[in-house]
């Protein structure tokens, strides 16, 4: 049997390859995680404490990644995982189904006027003139599962069904949203280059 000078030290030893593993898989992608939280909530305090969460909770469960599977992937699944955790404790104190929140998207274009397809396709001309921050704010008027769609297709470049398996729905459903998203952004922007008569 052990004696517990060698179990201390077998332990130090198993929770040091812990945290190695962990600075070198997926210490290098807290702003990928960052930066998503910030994408999603408006509140900066709130969305860095999300990332934090997602961040321990990766540690926490570390020995359920399969080694030389997508890093990314999996924590972007915990971090959609801990936000949607944290969206039925506020409908439940609200009284508010979290199916509400969710289905929105999938029930509504968002968009508020009717444009036409030369319009739109001038924003993509117009989208060095706006500032990152404009961009994002305009990203962040979407609704909550178009906003998680076009962040992990668009701005994090993950594969449709890569999306699909962190968001739980099927791939035609992704696609489904990621072109209505990506019409209704450019919306928004229509709106900011009309605004900065950049357009008439």
């Amino acid at each position: 049997m052990l004696n517990e000078e060698t179990q201390q030290r077998r332990k130090k030893h198993e929770t040091d390859e812990v945290l190695r593993k962990f600075d070198e898989i997926f210490w290098p992608l807290r702003d990928t995680v960052l930066r998503t939280a910030r994408f999603l909530i408006r509140n900066s305090a709130d969305a860095d404490d999300l990332a934090q969460e997602t961040m321990i909770k990766a540690f926490r469960f570390m020995n359920q990644f399969q080694p030389g599977t997508d890093a990314k992937a999996w924590l972007l699944s915990i971090l959609r995982n801990t936000r949607i955790d944290r969206l039925r404790s506020a409908a439940k104190s609200a009284s508010l189904s979290l199916d509400h929140l969710t289905s929105v998207a999938d029930q509504t274009t968002g968009l508020e006027y009717e444009k036409t397809d030369d319009e739109l396709e001038k924003v993509e001309d117009l989208m060095e003139q706006f500032a990152d921050t404009e961009i994002i704010e305009a990203l962040q008027t979407l609704p909550e599962e178009i906003r998680w769609t076009l962040l992990l297709v668009d701005v994090e470049e993950l594969e449709f069904a890569t999306a699909a398996r962190i968001m739980n729905i099927p791939v035609g459903t992704v696609k489904s949203r990621a072109h209505r998203g990506r019409t209704m952004l450019k919306e928004k922007l229509v709106n900011k280059a009309r605004d900065y008569r950049l357009i008439r």
